[in-house]
């Protein structure tokens, strides 16, 4: 269900596509202004960023947060669904306007697309209960400390890579193993944990702790084509807005519960 950086794109794209510029296929800012459209690439299998809801239509952050731009624009939203194999290859051929969907801005990456400003973070740590000792997750790797994990999860690799002294307990879900976190069936657990925040909620008298230091923070920004740079700049310049009226702080806690973890915060440098 979740994921750390979701690698599995490049493999997908052809040297063509890898290689070029943008097209004529991708549009402009005026193009979409003259279309009264705003066409975005929405991933619906990582809730609560997308998601189906009862009426198969595709919900989450995300969409609100595009609804937003749209409504800025002063245009119509059209939702398409996409997935990680295909989401970039949509983006640099002209098939969306731009792509979200936990999009962490890298280097491999950025050589296919261009990125705006980050829209929001994701936080990779720990998450424990009140009282425990960690600073860090090395302080994890330890006889003696038991985490809770879901089965077949990347946070598994990378326990056994650095936190190898732990005993893991492994379960089926998400809700199981917060659930067990907060039965003190276990000491931490190693994960996004922005994407808990709703299963943390469900357990009002544990009082959560996420650990300050940070595994990673992951900056996930708005996939445009490679070198359409009249929306970029002008995406740029509205999420710095929204960013600023608290309008993209208010819409994640409505959607994971929580606050966000790690902060974008407008500022000269931003």
């Amino acid at each position: 269900m979740f994921k750390l950086l979701m690698k599995t794109v490049v493999a997908a794209f052809t040297t063509a596509v890898i290689l070029s510029p943008v097209t004529g296929e991708a549009r402009t800012l005026d193009e979409i202004l003259s279309s009264k459209k705003l066409i975005v690439g929405v991933n619906p299998t990582l809730p609560p960023l997308g998601n189906f809801n009862e009426k198969n239509e595709i919900v989450g952050f995300d969409v609100d947060l595009s609804q937003k731009l749209a409504d800025m624009l002063g245009v119509e939203l059209e939702v398409v669904k996409v997935g990680s194999p295909d989401r970039i290859p949509f983006v640099a051929t002209g098939k969306i306007d731009y792509v979200m969907g936990a999009m962490t801005r890298n280097p491999t990456r950025a050589k296919i697309i261009d990125f705006t400003v980050p829209a929001h973070t994701e936080v990779f740590g720990v998450l424990t209960t009140e009282g425990k000792p960690y600073a860090s997750y090395k302080d994890l790797d330890a006889a003696g400390v038991k985490l809770v994990q879901v089965r077949g999860t990347t946070p598994l690799k990378f326990i056994k890579e650095n936190v190898s002294k732990a005993e893991v307990l492994l379960l089926d879900n998400y809700p199981d193993a917060v659930r067990a976190l907060a039965q003190g069936r276990g000491d931490a657990m190693i994960d996004v944990i922005d994407f808990v925040g709703e299963h943390m909620n469900k357990h009002k008298d544990t009082k959560w702790h996420v650990v300050k230091a940070p595994v990673n923070v992951y900056f996930c920004a708005l996939g445009v084509a490679k070198g359409n740079s009249s929306l970029k700049d002008w995406l740029n310049v509205a999420l710095f807005e929204l960013h600023r009226d608290g309008f993209i702080d208010e819409t994640w806690k409505k959607w994971f519960g929580i606050d966000m973890l790690y902060s974008v915060s407008p500022s000269p440098y931003f």
